[in-house]
């Protein structure tokens, strides 16, 4: 840590959501590194807050998965293992397959999933890497929530920590371009909006075989992470 602390300004929302949603981004993107501490008194000094509020962050970072914090220890970002990354994208797959059949019964992609699609276009022309995961981010949450199940919400949500870690911290782009995930992304939209179960399971499925391979690839080279400077391929 350097000797001087640098203080990070926060947004003109409720003090506790801007605090998560700055440490959130921060972790998500690699400025916090996986095995960093993120603890009480360092978000204290980094936002100039009450530790109180430092604490109820923390919480809910760990809650959401986004820090581990072992027994008796300072949380840390974690970095999950191939095991683990296979078991998250093997329940990433099942939760939203079937997010995708109940949604092609409509026939109607969610607005919310069609706007983080145009947004996620726009950040790919920008080459904004933080636009692009966070877009993908709302894409793929969209996808689930636009369900209506408070149940199936609250599962994905014990893993959405773990997703979006892996959207960040993995520099994936070196093996396949954004735009092709755009592609990707089109392919799911289309075939909810024709109505075509088996074809949306398949683009699903598809979509995020790729993610994971280019996951475990970049992973067994030795997981080089990405950089908020750096542009990736999300999932």
């Amino acid at each position: 840590m350097p000797s001087t602390t640098q203080q990070f300004k926060l947004g003109p929302a409720s003090l506790t959501e801007a605090l998560f949603e700055s440490l959130r981004a921060r972790i998500i993107n690699g400025e916090i590194a996986p095995g960093e501490k993120v603890t009480e008194q360092r978000i204290a000094d980094e936002y100039g807050v009450a530790r109180p509020t430092a604490k109820s962050t923390l919480e809910r970072l760990t809650g959401l998965g986004l820090l581990r914090r072992p027994v008796h220890r300072s949380a840390v970002v974690p970095e999950l293992d191939s095991a683990e990354l296979e078991d998250l994208f093997f329940s990433r797959i099942t939760f939203e397959s079937a997010a995708v059949t109940h949604l092609a019964a409509s026939k109607t992609p969610p607005l919310e999933m069609q706007r983080a699609q145009d947004a996620m276009r726009t950040a790919v022309s920008r080459d904004d890497f933080a636009d692009q995961v966070r877009c993908d981010i709302d894409f793929h949450g969209a996808l689930v929530n636009s369900v209506g199940s408070e149940r199936m919400r609250r599962m994905y949500e014990l893993i959405a920590g773990e997703i979006h870690l892996t959207m960040g911290q993995y520099a994936a782009h070196r093996r396949t371009t954004p735009t092709t995930v755009v592609a990707e992304h089109d392919a799911i939209l289309a075939a909810i909006e024709a109505g075509d179960d088996d074809a949306a399971r398949t683009a699903l499925a598809e979509h995020l075989t790729r993610a994971r391979d280019r996951v475990l690839a970049q992973w067994s080279e030795g997981g080089e992470k990405s950089s908020t400077s750096a542009p990736t391929t999300t999932a």
